[in-house]
This record gives C-alpha cells, sequence and structure tokens, in this order.
C-alpha cells in the first residue's frame, strides 16, 4: 500500500505563493532553431497562464511545439542551435528567461518538475535507481546519503512500487516499461514541486498501464495540490485530466478554453479535425473516422498566413493573407480562426474584417493619449502608433443602437448624425484583452 510521503521542507528560493495569482505566466513566448536550411520557428508567439494547483492540457500533432514549449519552460533548449529569442517565463512572479544557469538550476527538479517522454531514454542506465532520485534530494533539500535513501524508498512506495526496500538498489533495465515511469514520476515528486510537467507520460505503454499513470497523477495532483502541464496528442487522456486545454498547431496556440467548454463547442477547423478523427462511445450510429488531410507544415520560413490553411475546409483569401491572433468565443474560451465555425459549419463572414464607409479613422483616449484606431480588413482595429488595440473580432457598441460585429462588406449604419467640427462618442469597441475602450468621432466625420 502506497505510503504517505513526510513533509520536506525546502530551501531558501520556494517563496509561498498567493493561490489567487498565476503561479505560471508565459507571454509572447519564441523558441527558434536556426539551421543550415533557415529558422525553424519551433514556438511562435505563445501566451498563456497557469494557476496553483490546475491542470493544463496541452495537445496537437507531432512537431507542434508541445514539447520545444516545455523545454523552453525549463530552459533545456539545446544551444546552437536553438534559443529563445522573444517572450517571457514568469514563475512565482520572478522571470525564468531573466536568470542565471545558476538560478535556474536552482529551480529545475526543484520547484518545478519535468516527466519526460521515454524513460529508458531519460534514465541513466549505468546508475541505480536510488542514486537517481537521491542526487536531486541531496542537491535541494540537503539531504545526506542515509535521508537521501530512505526518502527514496518512500517515493517508490508512493507511486506503486513493490518491495521499494530492494528495488531502490536496482538498475532501469530491471524495471518493465510502466516501473520506469512510475520511477520518473517519483523522482519528479522528490522535492515536491510547485509544477509538474508531464511530457506524453503514457507513450508506449499499454492501456492498463496508461489508466494507472495517469490514475497516478491525478491523486498526487489531488493531494498535493499540485499544478500540472500535461503534453499529450491523446484528447481522452486531455478530457479526463485538465481544466484548460491549450490546442497547439505549427508552433502556434490556435484555441484554448475550459476543458468541457472546447469540447462541447470547438471553434477551430484544426479542433474539430482533431476530434472529428478519434472514435466516440455516445454514438448512436457508426460512421466513418475522417482523417484531417494533407502533413502539418515546414516551419522553416513559414509565411505570414493561417499555418492550417492547406489543411482547411473552410479557408478563404484571408486565411492565404494573414495568420489570425486568438480573438474571444467567451470568456474564458478563445480561437484563432478568421470565421465562426458553429456546429462545423460557417457560420457568416471573416469576423474581424469589417469594412466602413466613410472616413474611418477614430480618436481614442487611452491613459490621455489619442490614438487613431480604424476597421480595416484583416488587421481589425489598430492604432496609428502600432499599438494593437484588438485584431481579429472588432465589437462596435453604438449609441444608441446595440453591439454591431462588423463583419466582411458590412457597415455600420448607427453613428448618430453630427455637425463638421463636433467630437462626440459614437461607441465603444471591445479589445481581445476584454476592455471597453471609448470611440470619439472626431470633425463628424465617422463611419456613415
Amino acid at each position: 500500500m502506497a505510503m504517505a510521503s513526510p513533509e520536506i521542507k525546502r530551501k531558501k528560493g520556494a517563496p509561498d505563493w498567493d493561490k489567487n495569482k498565476p503561479l505560471l505566466d508565459v507571454s509572447n513566448l519564441k523558441t527558434q532553431f536556426f539551421t543550415q536550411d533557415g529558422v525553424v520557428k519551433a514556438v511562435d508567439g505563445v501566451s498563456f497562464h497557469l494557476m496553483p494547483g490546475e491542470t493544463l492540457g496541452i495537445v496537437g500533432e507531432s512537431g507542434c511545439g508541445k514539447s520545444i514549449t516545455a523545454l523552453s519552460l525549463m530552459r533545456l533548449i539545446p544551444s546552437p542551435p536553438g534559443k529563445i529569442v522573444d517572450g517571457a517565463i514568469v514563475f512565482q512572479g520572478e522571470d525564468i528567461l531573466e536568470m542565471n544557469d545558476e538560478q535556474v538550476r536552482s529551480i529545475r527538479g526543484n520547484r518545478i518538475a519535468m516527466i519526460f517522454q521515454d524513460p529508458m531514454t531519460s534514465l541513466n542506465p549505468v546508475l541505480t535507481v536510488n542514486r537517481q532520485i537521491s542526487e536531486a534530494v541531496m542537491l535541494h533539500l540537503g539531504m545526506s546519503k542515509t535521508e537521501a535513501k530512505q526518502r527514496s524508498v518512500e517515493l517508490l512506495k508512493m507511486v506503486g512500487i513493490p518491495n521499494a526496500e530492494e528495488r531502490v538498489n536496482q538498475y532501469p533495465h530491471q524495471f518493465s516499461g510502466g516501473m520506469r515511469q512510475r520511477v520518473m514520476i517519483a523522482m519528479a515528486l522528490s522535492c515536491n514541486p510547485d509544477l509538474i510537467i508531464a511530457d506524453e507520460p503514457t507513450t508506449a505503454l499499454d492501456v492498463t498501464i496508461q489508466a494507472q499513470i495517469l490514475e497516478l497523477l491525478k491523486k498526487i495532483q489531488q493531494d498535493r495540490g499540485t499544478a500540472v502541464i500535461m503534453i499529450t496528442h491523446d484528447l481522452g487522456v486531455v478530457a479526463g485530466m485538465t481544466d484548460r486545454v491549450n490546442v497547439m498547431y505549427a508552433g502556434h496556440i490556435v484555441e484554448t478554453g475550459e476543458t468541457g467548454e472546447l469540447f462541447a463547442n470547438p471553434r477551430h477547423p484544426y479542433t474539430l479535425g482533431l476530434l472529428a478523427s478519434i472514435p466516440r462511445l455516445d454514438e448512436t450510429e457508426h460512421t466513418r473516422l475522417k482523417p484531417i488531410r494533407g502533413l502539418p507544415p515546414d516551419l522553416i520560413d513559414l509565411p505570414n498566413m493561417c499555418p492550417f490553411e492547406p489543411r482547411c475546409d473552410y479557408a478563404e483569401d484571408i486565411c492565404r493573407q494573414q495568420n489570425p491572433a486568438l480573438r474571444v468565443v467567451t470568456d474564458e474560451h478563445r480561437t484563432a480562426c478568421w470565421f465562426d465555425i458553429v456546429d462545423g459549419k460557417k457560420a457568416g463572414g471573416a469576423v474581424g474584417s469589417g469594412t466602413a464607409t466613410g472616413a474611418t479613422n477614430y480618436e481614442e483616449n487611452v491613459e490621455g493619449n489619442p490614438l487613431s484606431i480604424h476597421a480595416d480588413g484583416a488587421n481589425g482595429a489598430s492604432s496609428t502608433n502600432g499599438t494593437t488595440v484588438a485584431t481579429g473580432r472588432v465589437e462596435v457598441e453604438t449609441t444608441p443602437a446595440p453591439t454591431t460585429r462588423l463583419r466582411a462588406a458590412e457597415t455600420t449604419t448607427a453613428t448618430p448624425a453630427v455637425a463638421d467640427g463636433t467630437d462626440v462618442t459614437i461607441g465603444k469597441v471591445t479589445g481581445l484583452d476584454g476592455e471597453r475602450r471609448e470611440v470619439v468621432e472626431r470633425d463628424g466625420k465617422g463611419a456613415q
């Protein structure tokens, strides 16, 4: 029977964290590999956050950037040829990208731990399991060899390995695949981390062992309140394990939302394709599975277009002209698609590609600074000084009319008539950040 581990006190550097603040906040992360053939943009502008005790799923095909995102969080990108070229990774209020090597090593395995894909290649074949688990607790927790071995035995019992006192002195090749993965989980838990990154933890395991490993991870997460990032290509694992999901494709997050909402209301063609390619137990009639045609794109010098366009059933010209940014579907649900895809059908024209007759420039006061914004096709609403106000969906709340969503070839007609030389507030724009911003008609020349 699994034993509970005694409470372990960490060394300095592990602050008590406010449960209401994000434990991890990733902003505009870009990781690239510089090769002879060109620059591979493996992770291109990824942003997300993780709350304490939350489980976040990252799902997508092989080569979409899932594992490189995880390695970037730990600053384990091999250099050369890889390099994190932009962004911020703020963990418990500290930017990991601004830390020196010693500071990063104090976090790895201590406050952030990782379970790698293949335990046979991740475990050292010439060192005993005790030696490999003890290394972390001796380094980060200052334990003696005797204390570290006792801790190793406790951890092996915790993850369900029988005869732990004997097996702790064995080598990785003496364990089965499922047992090796349990050893990897024990190593990850050794210093009571605040965040565990599980990179395809059930790869190459049979279904029964997969279920046992996932149940073990779920129990650990619930008992300890540890935050987990679950990286997988298996939507079934995502549905059963996670609170929120990021769907990745070609180095971008193309859809994100609460797990239940995203599965019930998928809005990106790639998410729809993933769901349509797996069997469902709740179907009353047998239907053919629908694979996603084609292959993921080459990430070397990818043009500024929707990367899923060559494989998409809903693509139009605008998809080949610019890569859409994430836009709001609901408060906790965003998608990077030019179109509203509802129940697998396209609803209306391109969202956020509205045109306006008459003058299309408006003055906006943001913290006292006037900015000119306009609805000009694919760019949505943007300012002349380069600061994006809203990309994708542009919602104009006119006075006194209700909210009007500008779509392709549509105009807003609710602007009040005013005399030249008069400034009047004609409505508000909702940006992607959810904030409402006033739109002021300048010189009586707003959209008619």
